[in-house]
């Protein structure tokens, strides 16, 4: 029987996470009683509070619920964690998020998008054209929709729209109807141990497809499928030779405009309102996914236009005349690359700033020769000191490593407070701010400085 069945009370272990604040949000709106602990308050904790859900932040036995009857919590959580390790020795459900996903879409029809980058962009789209249309679904996304202001909806439409996350493999607990890769790059490489392996679990998830199913694969990413019991399609903004792509792509006022190729025809000017030609990519495996679904063309074209994004995926904070301040959270060499072609592409003439913190020791280790050739395609570079995250540090991993590899002369390391005092004092005009560390702390205070 699904443990969820008749769980009234559940407490979450880490619940301020962007995944584990979409569940959370499900079952409140279940009528289910959640409860939880972060390391810190944000804006998203303050935001599920609101909500009614009640969040601690010390790691404190005596303001936990020793009523609930499932413990959901992140593998980000440390191993001597007093909570945790109450709740394994006392004989409780303790389970992580994927195993929640896993029971929830278990009994539905599942849209699983996977990919070490473009995950999160492509799933929140994906929902939004499911929304926007009246087709309708459940949506557990890994960033805030700008729309709805929120990662997680429900619908009476047992549909669910999902994010397969690789990390810790966790999307190998998913069995999707349709499943979509974006992308298979080396990354997480501390649980994998080498960029094989990573390939041998995406041919893994696409075994988890339901049989019948479709999967739609970003041309050019290579792992082992098999094709006998699914149904498979390319996709790829600017390949030609894919089953969807795009032709005719122009940049009118910040926008793209674009006609979309398929199977069955040719969808004309489709208007996307976000930056960055890996969004057109992105987009592209939004509206196959959609016309799998058999949604009208015209209600997809007006769902993609009526897109804002995803916050901190290439967000406008400061879009003037004179200032432009652009927040991603790129963490990954492909995903930089990708950000920085994308704002090439919008503002081919203006110097670029890039202020990028690194994230994880061991991927700054792992992937450092790519991090050095991207980081040295923008014009100047700031780079922060690493976000450890789970991790202790590494000897010799530094960002001054990144500094010293890098063959660009306009470039320094900055602690945040000096990042927000050269802000106050720059005449610079195109910054771009990228990580998925705390970088988003300095966001704000960097935004009010430019707009005065």
């Amino acid at each position: 029987m699904n443990p969820l069945t008749n769980s009234k009370r559940i407490y979450f272990i880490g619940i301020g996470g962007i995944g584990m604040s979409a569940l959370a949000r499900y079952f409140n709106t279940q009528g289910v009683v959640v409860s939880g602990y972060d390391k810190t308050p944000t804006t998203l904790t303050d935001d599920l509070e609101k909500e009614g859900i009640q969040i601690h932040f010390e790691d404190d036995l005596s303001k936990i619920d020793k009523e609930a009857t499932v413990i959901v919590y992140t593998p980000a959580i440390p191993a001597d964690h007093k909570e945790l390790n109450f709740y394994k020795d006392n004989g409780y459900l303790v389970v992580k998020r994927s195993d929640v996903l896993n029971w929830i879409t278990e009994n539905a029809f599942t849209i699983a998008i996977a990919g070490t980058h473009g995950k999160t962009t492509t799933t929140s789209m994906t929902a939004h054209i499911l929304r926007h249309t009246g087709y309708g679904c459940n949506a557990f996304l890994g960033g805030i929709a700008s729309n709805y202001n929120t990662n997680f909806w429900s619908h009476e439409n047992n549909t669910v729209v999902v994010e397969a996350d690789e990390y810790d493999r966790s999307f190998l607990k998913l069995a999707p109807n349709i499943a979509v890769v974006t992308a298979v790059d080396p990354d997480h490489l501390d649980i994998y141990g080498t960029a094989e392996e990573v390939l041998k679990a995406f041919g893994q998830f696409t075994d988890k497809i339901k049989q019948g199913g479709t999967l739609i694969q970003k041309m050019g990413t290579e792992f082992n499928v098999d094709k006998s019991n699914k149904t498979v399609f390319s996709y790829g903004y600017d390949k030609a030779a894919a089953s969807f792509h795009t032709v005719n792509l122009k940049v009118v006022e910040g926008s793209y405009i674009f006609d979309f190729v398929h199977p069955l025809g040719i969808m004309k000017d489709v208007v996307l309102n976000m930056g960055g030609l890996h969004n057109v990519e992105n987009a592209t495996a939004a509206i196959a996914i959609a016309l799998t679904l058999n949604i009208e063309e015209q209600k997809i074209k007006e769902a993609v236009a009526a897109f804002k994004g995803v916050k901190r995926r290439f967000e406008y904070k400061v879009k003037t005349a004179n200032k432009v301040l652009i927040d991603d959270y790129a963490h990954h060499p492909e995903e930089l690359n990708a950000l920085i072609s994308g704002v090439r592409s919008l503002y081919p003439r203006e110097k670029m700033v890039l202020v990028f913190q690194p994230h994880l020791y061991s991927r700054t280790q792992d992937q450092a020769k790519g991090f050095i050739e991207v980081l040295d395609k923008a014009d100047e570079v700031i780079l922060l000191p690493i976000y450890p995250a789970r991790e202790l540090p590494i000897e010799g991993v530094t960002s001054e490593m990144l500094l010293n590899g890098m063959k660009l002369n306009n470039k320094r390391v900055m602690t945040k407070e000096a990042l927000i005092e050269w802000a106050s004092a720059t005449s610079d005009k195109l910054i771009v701010m990228a990580g998925a560390g705390d970088i988003d702390v300095c966001i704000n205070k960097i935004q009010d400085l430019l707009t005065k």
